[in-house]
Order: structure tokens, then sequence, then C-alpha cells
């Protein structure tokens, strides 16, 4: 889905495919025929915009195979849909039984995720659509906390340079320019806004920024005003940001307000945990590890990294952070200029749901993605944005 913006610009809103994990290329074109175009339909569009994650094989796929790509973006036009960014975080293996600490592997450390990203590029220069030259990539935040050092950090710095002279070299040779941002997330080095800013600016280079996803934001009780404000002085490029909304508890020490927390503590994905306490943040790895004894103070409120579906809050006691959501989107867009021009809806955690919430057949899963959409679209045009064919 396409915005224009009043001062003239393209803002994009995207949806991503996360949601439907496929590891391989047939996958992938599975994906398309059997949820994409079936949201696009619900929502009455011409067009809808996609943001794909491409695990590893089907990367690979991709990026060796020029008919295969091709072949993806003519099923792409064929199906009315379009790619300007992709979710390149997770590496493999995204719908798991069991993913938790599995996700932030392999890291920035590494150099295979240094070629993935390098891969990722390359392939997303040939699915975008002929009148966009800019295309973006989120991806994990460095590494996960432990274990890092200053030899780590140095490895990581190292690779992200070369990645922005790799990107540089592909923007020279295809006129296309590929970005890639950070995505802040609790319990990694750059778990916040203000942690990514040291780092970025070490590099200092236009076509490595970040990605602000409105679930970390909140989960971290980041306020949005103050943080994106912190990334403009610093110059710090937003690539891209995923509109999702974290779970919110008021009242974390009331017995019916743990057990609808236990709920959502669920197998497969983590659910880092925070509080906001007069000492600072504190938290846990999981929601599950919260809610044991008092392991985390409960005299204030929980956020609970769970990205619940936009319009549908969790019943009370509990809700969602889609205030935080609305007032970060007014900062991105709402002002004289964008501060991003691709923003994407990232519910991945549909199947995660506690078993009533869950979407029974593929139907429901489109009926909730296009309303989740739906509600993106109206809290974009109500900040003056005005949707284009």
């Amino acid at each position: 889905m396409r915005f224009r913006h009043p001062d003239g610009s393209t803002v994009h809103l995207a949806y991503c495919t996360n949601v439907h994990p496929a590891e391989t290329l047939d996958g992938v074109l599975a994906q398309l025929r059997d949820h994409c175009e079936p949201v696009r339909r619900r929502l009455g569009r011409d067009r809808l915009g996609i943001g794909l994650w491409l695990a590893k094989d089907a990367a690979h796929a991709l990026g060796t195979d020029p008919s295969a790509l091709r072949g993806l973006r003519t099923e792409l036009d064929r199906r009315g849909l379009e790619v300007v960014t992709l979710n390149g975080f997770p590496y493999e293996g995204f719908g798991a039984e069991e993913v938790k600490y599995r996700v932030y592997k392999p890291d920035w450390t590494d150099p295979e995720r240094l070629d993935h990203t390098t891969a990722l590029a390359r392939v997303l220069v040939g699915l975008l659509p002929d009148d966009v030259t800019e295309g973006s990539i989120s991806t994990l935040p460095l590494a996960w906390r432990t274990p890092y050092d200053e030899r780590s950090a140095k490895t990581a710095q190292a690779a992200l340079l070369t990645l922005a002279e790799r990107l540089d070299a592909l923007a020279e040779l295809t006129g296309r320019d590929i970005r890639v941002g950070l995505e802040p997330e609790p319990g990694c080095i750059v778990e916040t806004t203000r942690d990514a800013i040291a780092p970025l600016t070490a590099i200092g280079h236009e076509r490595i920024g970040i990605c602000v996803d409105t679930c970390h934001l909140a989960t971290s009780f980041e306020d949005p005003h103050t943080a994106l404000d912190a990334l403009t002085d610093a110059h710090v490029p937003i690539v891209k940001s995923q509109l999702s909304a974290a779970l919110h508890a008021e009242q974390p020490h009331l017995p019916d307000v743990r057990e609808a927390l236990a709920a959502f503590d669920e197998p497969r994905f983590l659910h880092q945990t925070r509080a906001a306490t007069a000492a600072g943040l504190r938290g846990t790895d999981d929601l599950g590890q919260a809610l044991k004894g008092d392991v985390l103070p409960d005299a204030s409120p929980w956020r609970a990294h769970f990205h619940v579906p936009l319009h549908a809050a969790p019943a009370a006691p509990l809700t969602s952070t889609l205030p935080v959501l609305k007032a970060a989107l007014t900062r991105l867009v709402g002002g004289a200029h964008p501060r991003t021009l691709h923003l994407e809806v990232e519910t991945y955690t549909w199947q995660a749901l506690p078993a009533e919430l869950r979407p029974r057949a593929r139907s429901q899963l489109a009926d909730g993605i296009a309303a989740e959409l739906a509600l993106a679209r109206d809290l974009l045009t109500d900040l003056g944005l005005k949707e284009l064919p």
C-alpha cells in the first residue's frame, strides 16, 4: 500500500511475511498464493506491499539463480504484490516449535550474517518495483547480550563497514539504494534506540541505520518522542519502522493479571518482560521467568515482548501498547517531512496467541492481517497522508 505524504513523498506500508514462515523458495511462492494475495483481496486493493522474510535457503536460491529471481518478481506482479523491504533478522528456523534464543544466530560477529545480508540486498534490487529506487532491510541489533566483549564489538563494526561498502557498490552498479537497519530488541547488545546511537554514529554511513520496532520501543518503556528526536539529532537514518504492539499489564501484582499473563507464556518465542522502576529498567529474558515468584518487581506496570494484533487488544485486565505505536507514527510521518518511507506491520505471533485467540483457518488469519493493515491505513490517513491506488 502506498501513501502520498503532504510533502509529496511516497510512504510504503507492508505486512511482514514472517507470520507465514517458509524455509525454501517454493514455500515463499506458496505464501504469495495462500496468504498474501487473499489479504490484498480483502482490502480491496490492486496492489499490496509485503515485507518478505527470506530464510537462508530461499535467499541462497534467489541469489544464485537469476531465473528464480525473475520468476519470483513475475509472481509478485501477477498477484498484485510488491516488495520494497525485507526482514533480514531471522536467519532460519523461524517456524520451528522452539525458536527462543536461536533467532539471534548467526550474529554480526559471524561472517555468515554479513554474507546473508549481502545476499538479501542483491535479491531486493531485483524485487523492487520499476518505479522505486530505495529498498530497506532490517537486521538483528548486533548480537544477543552474552557473550559479547570489546573484540566482538570490533568484529561486528568491521562487518557493518564492509556491508556499507558493498551497498555503495551495489548502488553504483544498479542505481538502487538499499539500506540496512539494526532493529533494537530487549536483551540484545542494542536493546534500545539510545543504545543504537553510539555504534551507528561510529559507522557513520547513510546506508546503515536503524529499524524502529514500536513493540520493542514500548517493551523498553522508551518515550517515542524522545527516542525518535534523539535519533534525528544524532543523524541516525531511520531505515524503516515496524508497526507493532506489546503486551501491557498495569497491575502485575494482582492474581487475575498474573493468570491472564500466563496464557501468553508459550514455548516458541522469547517474550522479554520489563518493568520500569525508580532505580531503572528491570527485566527477564522470558515471560515465564517474570511470573515466577518475585523475580521482577510488580509494583509498577510490566510490558512483554509479545507482538499482539494491532486491532485486537487483549481482554481486560491486560491491554496493548497501541498508544505508543500511535505516538511513534505521529513522530515518524506526521510532521512536515517523513522520517522514514518504509512502514511494516509485523505481528508474527498469531499462532502463538492463547488458543482461544488463534486463527483456526487460513481465512481467519487473512481476515486478521487485513484488519491490522486497515487500522494502520486509517492511522496514516488521519495524519494527513493520502492512500494511492
